[in-house]
Parts: structure tokens; sequence; C-alpha cells
């Protein structure tokens, strides 16, 4: 039993209860309420709570019995007891929220009539009663509401459970950030670094018109390998370099085969390869150098590829090294299982990248974090990488989950 127990709790839980809604939806977020009523009519549910679990079962592994600062019912209270551990609410809307008249805010708390605001209360509640470090499970949006109720000096870390996360501030992997808390809890504190908190304006996202902005700078547990780089924009002189890799994806396709462009600069070159209309920041499935069907959801992918051989075509999220589990949640893992294994695809996965993109990744693999543990295990390893018309690197793959165990605390 970790001694840990008859301490004052140092640890704080926010969880957002419908981050990550809009992922498999094809929708890009999740903010609003008219936002998350169509996702949960396209089959769509949030995911947040049981990945929130996921990280706080590894912590429970290394203290169990462990009281975690929390806020009530679905913004945390249930994820920490489904982990075992022992919840003190601190923060229960309905009882200091009051009548303020908040909208939504950032990715929003909906639902159950709770905010942005609410994110931003619960964190203020939890540093007051003692917390050096909060773990928030959401995405880009919460990550923005967490900042605005964390002090200066507080430690912030998120599991990553929205639908676009390209801030610095997120553990690789919900098992990863259970980790790094535990590790915390174990040594009374790692050392931080400073991150950006950057978010999106989703409608300008729907649109095409893709322009991350900075919000906020907090601190971050240090944990090498375990939390992921904020992620890096594609620089103009890399265009030819984008051309080229994209007409090696097309030059790789196969008759008959049903290709399902995830979304990307790479990938809107590839659809550009093509000839077809792209949706930038969408799934698209095309064939034989025809669209078959734009802006698919989860469900409508599945419903696309039964009966054809099809392969997913990803490409490497910059700075981050990213495949899978970050602003493409349609390619979820049901949709991964319905591609299956073809004699003629080596792979599920086709994945195309500038040579540069894996250069600035300094050795680091790439990442797939699908949310089935299994799945990511079995898509580790070795993938080729499409560089160009006839040029292709060979790169190692790791499931993200995979940081629990490794990438110790490391000052940099």
């Amino acid at each position: 039993m970790s001694s840990l127990r008859q301490l004052r709790p140092a640890l704080g839980v926010i969880v957002n209860p419908v981050a990550g809604i809009g992922g498999p939806a094809g929708l890009v977020g999740s903010d609003g309420e008219a936002v998350q009523r169509e996702a949960a009519a396209r089959g769509s549910h949030a995911r947040a709570a049981e990945r929130a679990a996921a990280a706080l079962a590894v912590l429970a592994g290394a203290h169990p019995g462990l009281e975690v600062l929390t806020a009530s019912g679905p913004l945390g209270e249930d994820a920490v007891r489904a982990a075992g551990l022992l919840p003190r609410v601190v923060y229960a809307p309905d009882a200091q929220r009051g009548q303020t008249g908040d909208g939504l805010v950032g990715d929003g708390l909906a639902g159950d009539g709770t905010t942005g605001d609410d994110t931003a209360r619960a964190v203020a509640a939890f540093v007051a009663d003692g917390a050096t470090l909060v773990l928030f499970a959401g995405g880009d949006g919460t990550a923005r509401d967490a900042a605005r109720g964390a002090p200066a000096h507080t430690a912030l870390l998120g599991i990553p459970a929205g639908v676009k996360m390209y801030s610095g501030c997120f553990a690789v992997a919900p098992a990863a950030a259970g980790a790094i808390a535990a590790e915390w809890l174990t040594a009374g504190g790692l050392p931080t670094r400073e991150a950006e908190v950057l978010d999106l304006d989703e409608e300008l996202l729907r649109a095409g018109r893709p322009d991350p902005r900075l919000f906020a700078l907090v601190r971050v547990p240090v944990a090498r390998e375990r939390t992921q780089a904020r992620k890096a924009p594609t620089p103009t002189s890399e265009a030819d370099a984008v051309r080229r890799a994209a007409a090696g994806a097309v030059a790789a396709m196969r008759p008959g085969v049903r290709y399902l462009l995830g979304p990307g600069g790479t990938l809107a070159a590839v659809s550009r390869e093509l000839g077809v209309p792209a949706t930038p920041l969408g799934v698209d499935i095309v064939q034989d150098g025809m669209l078959v069907a734009r802006d698919v959801s989860e469900q409508q992918a599945i419903a696309s590829i039964a009966g054809h051989p099809a392969q997913a075509v990803v490409t490497v999220i910059g700075g981050q090294g990213f495949l899978l589990g970050r602003g493409n949640q349609q390619l979820s893992p049901a949709v991964l299982d319905a591609i299956g294994a073809d004699p003629l695809l080596a792979d599920p996965l086709m994945v195309v990248a500038t040579e540069q993109k894996l250069i600035d990744l300094a050795g680091r693999p790439l990442l797939v974090d699908t949310g089935d543990t299994s799945l990511d295990a079995r898509l580790a390893g070795h993938l080729r990488v499409i560089t160009g018309p006839s040029s292709s690197s060979i790169y190692p793959v790791s499931a993200a989950s995979a940081a629990t165990t490794e990438g110790a605390h490391t000052c940099v």
C-alpha cells in the first residue's frame, strides 16, 4: 500500500466528458452542442472517460488506494473510481458555478450543463487544495481551459482524448500520463519545462483554414519519450518535397484498391496528384484515380470498403511523429480491422512523408495511438515511408502506450 494514501493529495484530475466525440464522426472537433449531437447521431461516442481511467489505472498500479482531488461525476470522479482510486471531490459545478449564464467554452463540457469555465474553476480548486500536478483529459480546447485555471507554478499534463492535440502539453498516450503522474508522486515532483498551449477556431478548421494560435505557456513534467512535442507546420520551402512524396504515393497505388486518404497537407497533395477534390481535414476514399466517397465518418468508411481491398494512407505529424490518433480518428480501430489483411497489401497503412519530417524526428520512432493497445502493438515494428516517386525509407513505429515503461525523466 502506498504511503501517499496518508498524505494530502498532490494530484488533481479533470475530465472533459465530451472530448473526442467529433473525431470518428469526421467533424474535426467537438466544440458546441450542435456538433456533439451530430456526432452522436453518426454513431460516435466520447472517449475521454475511458482514456482517463486507463491513465489512472497505471497510477493505481504504482500507488494503490491513492486519494485524488477531482470534480464531481463525469468531470473526474467517475474515472477516478473506475481506476480503483479514491476521489476527493473539491469542485461540483452545480454547487459552485451558480447562475452565471456561461456558454460553451473551448472543447466544452456539454451534455450536463457544464462548460469550459468549469474546467478552469476545477483546476483552480485543485491547486487551492494543494495539487502540484493536474491531469486533464481532453484536447487542445481543454488544455486552454485548464491553463486559465492554473497558476504559473502548477504543472499540467494532458491525457490525450480530444480530436486535435497540437499543443506540447500532452503525454503521448494515456498510459504514459499515468506513468508520469506515478513518478511525480513517488519523487515528490519532477523537473518541468515550458510548453505551448495551441488551439484552432473549429469553424475555420472545417473550412480548411487551420490557424493555430498560442493561448498560453504552461509547465509540463519533463519525461523524455512520454510527452509529445507541439505540432510543427510544414515549411513553404518543403512544397516541392511534399509534391514528390505525393507523386510517390500515387505511383504505389494498385488497381482495384480503395485508398482512405487521411487529413493533412501531404495527403491533400496526393489528391491533387490524382486530380480529385480533397477534404482538407477529413478522410476521402479513392479507387483507380476516382473519388468514391468524400469526408467520411468511421461508419461510412467501414461501409464503403466492405468487400474491397483497402489501405489507409496517412502522413507524419511534423514534430510529433504521430501516424494515428491525432486528428484522424475516423481511421479508428474498427476501420483498420475492416481493412484487414490482404495478400496484395503488406500493411493496412501506406505512410507518405517528406525526408525532412523523418530527419526532424532525430531518430525517435513514429507513433500510433488508436485507443486499442492490441492494435497499436500489431502496428508497431517497421514501416515503409514513401518519400518520393522512387524513394522510400524503412522507419520504426512504436505504440505510444509503450512509453509507460520507457523514457525515464530527463532534464532537457
